[in-house]
């Protein structure tokens, strides 16, 4: 810039440090600071965007130093940096330094906003402290501060995992008493919660609960109530379960379908039913994945059928999913191409499921 006679200002120096502290090149931005700071007038926003990069690379040390630095060159402080350096000390592992400068910084005249007191709820339920997260909880309720929906979701997955699902719903029903939206993410949680314990009617209940409080369930809660009744045997319910789906406008995607045949495969006499979600996914155009091809053409050989894989592999030529039709090999048990670019997607998919 200076070569094309254009002088750098602050606004350069800053969008440089966040570029480079957004792809973690902290130290490199710390260097290029320290080197020019003599040059500029650093302001508030300046120290802050370096005491977020510390904190995403989790040196909540540095990010404390950058910190002083700020407050010794006289340089007024907003609720943002404070957010920033309590966010980095605790994301560090330094929570007890981080509730002491907490301390400091009131007596300074800093006033906490909702995300100074929801850093700490996130470090307690981090560090299986749900006590201590539900006192801070209580002190930005008597300060009137609601936590936003992320910090709830945080909670309520701790208390899951604590198997305090009661305490889980009260949580939800505050969100909603207090404005803060539930998500997906907030039901699911719970709903995993019921399926892991085979919870069929708390598992509906919920699902039901979800549209009456204009939450869609989406693909991961389908699959966890689908997964969960197949494996109990609740046939039933599954069919009523899919039908209800279709009439909510809710169209699966290849993880949904996967749920069914590979679910239904591992069950006596099911195999047929297996089939026909199969063929179901072939004619609505969705790719299955290579996995789910080689484990119902493995299942149909091993009961003797083998004359069912060519027949769904004729149908699989015949899609005009030029994906489809690339797949039908692996269901006629040649390892392909096909086969390679799906599994990485099966994979990741069925897990997060």
């Amino acid at each position: 810039m200076v070569d094309f006679g254009i002088q750098p200002g602050l606004d350069d120096l800053d969008q440089v440090l966040l570029s480079l502290c957004k792809r973690k090149h902290v130290r490199h931005a710390q260097q290029l600071f320290d080197k020019v700071k003599g040059d500029f007038e650093a302001s508030v926003k300046t120290f802050s965007i370096l005491m977020r990069g510390w904190a995403k690379i989790g040196e909540g040390n540095e990010s404390r130093k950058v910190f002083d630095e700020m407050i010794e060159r006289g340089c007024v402080a907003d609720v943002l940096a404070y957010n920033c350096v309590l966010e980095s000390l605790c994301k560090g592992g330094n929570v007890d330094e981080a509730y002491k400068l907490f301390g400091e910084i009131k007596k300074m005249g800093f006033k906490p906003d909702a995300f100074s007191y929801s850093i700490f709820i996130h470090a307690t339920c981090e560090a299986d402290d749900v006590q201590s997260a539900f006192r801070v909880l209580d002190r930005m309720r008597r300060y009137d501060l609601v936590p936003n929906v992320y910090t709830y979701n945080c909670m309520i997955k701790r208390l899951c995992k604590s198997s305090k699902v009661e305490e889980a719903y009260l949580l939800l029903d505050e969100m909603i008493e207090r404005g803060a939206k539930p998500d997906t993410w907030s039901y699911n949680t719970i709903l995993a919660f019921h399926c892991d314990h085979q919870e069929v009617n708390r598992a509906l209940k919920l699902v039901s609960r979800m549209e009456t409080d204009a939450c869609q369930p989406d693909r991961h809660t389908y699959n966890m109530v689908l997964k969960m009744l197949i494996k109990i045997g609740r046939f039933d319910r599954v069919t009523n379960l899919w039908e209800s789906m279709e009439k909510k406008g809710f169209y699966p995607s290849a993880s949904t379908y996967a749920v069914m045949v590979h679910g239904l495969c591992k069950k006596k006499g099911k195999l047929e039913e297996a089939c026909k979600y199969f063929e179901m996914m072939i004619e609505d155009g969705i790719p299955p994945y290579g996995g789910t091809c080689e484990m119902l053409r493995n299942r149909i050989i091993g009961l003797g059928f083998s004359e069912q894989v060519d027949i769904l592999a004729d149908k699989m030529e015949r899609s005009t999913s030029c994906s489809i039709q690339e797949l039908s090999s692996v269901m006629r048990g040649n390892r392909t191409n096909a086969r390679v670019k799906n599994e990485e997607r099966y994979s990741s998919d069925m897990e997060s499921d």
